[in-house]
């Protein structure tokens, strides 16, 4: 039950509010109890002093006359009293002079002398003791015995406040139903609007304010943090996007920095490998000249090998040059006009010895007119080269 009433707000304030009404029907009953329990009690001493003011006042004659009978007759009247269980005049000695009993069953039950002037109750009755006064005499004293009905009227109050309470109680509870409205309906519209909000992920619901008290300041507050929550999501948002952007890119260039690397590696093996075949003609050359000192062709034709690979060799070291001039920026072309014949056949004759040596047939159809160009003829001659 207890875990029922902490989920609910509207719940909660119903119980503070029936609490609130029960402890203050309770407090309203007790008093009323309490007081209307203390009125019968002074109103039922005074009826009661009062009747023994009135039997005095009749029987002191009486007494001075010694006439038990006009006392009797006196105290009869008693009976107009249904209350009055009993009454006695007893003589200033404190004999016992006159007597009345409603029912024959309490003419045993009379004191056998008068107690001072005061009232007791002894369970469901009132006695009392009541002096005569006659000229600021005392002549005797009156005693009577009534009726309490102290149970009987807290029952019948009990019963009264406990019909007034229930009828009081389920006034409060239809009330409590109807205003408690005004005060859970925000607070269950912020509740649901959270809910919402955190299941949908949608920044964009809004609150409706009701009023303009406290709770209408918290739903304004709860409306601005949620807008101020939706911008820094979006911006969010944007900003992880702008992330995997960035990190698509950056993947994106470690690609290209890696397929540079690789391209790095082929071109240094090439030219390692290119660098390294002009090497062994050039040694076959020195050995050619070192045998062959009277044969001038031979020598002739070992100086010319020399010639070509050496220039293949500044071919090579001239790519790689451009290669680094292209990495830095520092690349630059010169254009001049230039005849294309000539610039092809520059670019074979570093390149005819690996022709011969293979056993290939290089053919070159050039135009009878010559052709000219607005290039230039070393990075064209470089590109013939390379394709050959």
């Amino acid at each position: 039950m207890w875990q029922a009433i902490n989920r609910s707000v509207r719940r909660k304030l119903m119980l503070v509010v029936l609490a609130t009404t029960f402890t203050a029907l309770l407090v309203t009953a007790i008093a009323l109890v309490v007081y209307n329990l203390r009125n019968y009690r002074q109103s039922s001493v005074e009826d009661l002093v009062a009747q023994a003011d009135i039997i005095a006042r009749a029987s002191a004659p009486a007494l001075t006359f010694d006439d038990p009978e006009a006392a009797r007759a006196n105290l009869a009247l008693l009976k107009v009293k249904p209350k009055i269980l009993a009454g006695a005049i007893y003589t200033p000695a404190g004999t016992l002079f006159a007597t009345y009993a409603q029912n024959a069953d309490l003419n045993s039950e009379f004191p056998r002398r008068p107690a001072a002037d005061g009232y007791r109750i002894e369970g469901n009755q009132l006695t009392m003791f009541h002096s005569m006064v006659e000229n600021k005499k005392i002549v005797g004293t009156v005693y009577l015995r009534a009726h309490y009905e102290f149970a009987e009227r807290l029952v019948d109050h009990l019963s009264i406040l406990s019909a007034v309470m229930v009828v009081s109680f389920l006034i409060a509870v239809l009330m409590s139903l109807w205003l408690q409205r005004a005060v859970t309906q925000p607070i269950l519209d912020v509740a649901t609007v959270a809910r919402n909000v955190m299941q949908q992920r949608d920044f964009s619901l809004r609150v409706q304010t009701r009023t303009d008290d406290e709770i209408g300041v918290l739903v304004d507050a709860f409306n601005d943090m949620l807008a101020e929550v939706g911008r820094r999501a979006e911006a969010l948002e944007a900003s992880n996007r702008t992330l995997q952007h960035e990190m698509h890119e950056r993947r994106g260039a470690e690609q290209a920095l890696l397929l540079a690397d690789r391209r790095k590696d082929e071109f240094l093996a090439t030219l390692a490998h290119e660098l390294r075949n002009p090497l062994a003609p050039l040694r076959t050359a020195l050995h050619i000249l070192s045998i062959a000192d009277e044969d001038a062709g031979m020598a002739k034709s070992a100086r010319d090998m020399m010639e070509r690979q050496l220039k293949q060799m500044v071919r090579l070291v001239d790519d790689l040059l451009d290669v680094s001039r292209i990495t830095t920026g520092k690349l630059t072309i010169r254009k001049d006009r230039i005849e294309l014949g000539t610039v092809i056949r520059s670019a074979v004759e570093p390149v005819r010895s690996f022709i011969e040596a293979r056993s290939h047939v290089l053919s070159i159809d050039l135009p009878q007119e010559p052709l000219y160009l607005d290039a230039d003829s070393t990075r064209l001659a470089q590109v013939f080269s390379n394709l050959l």
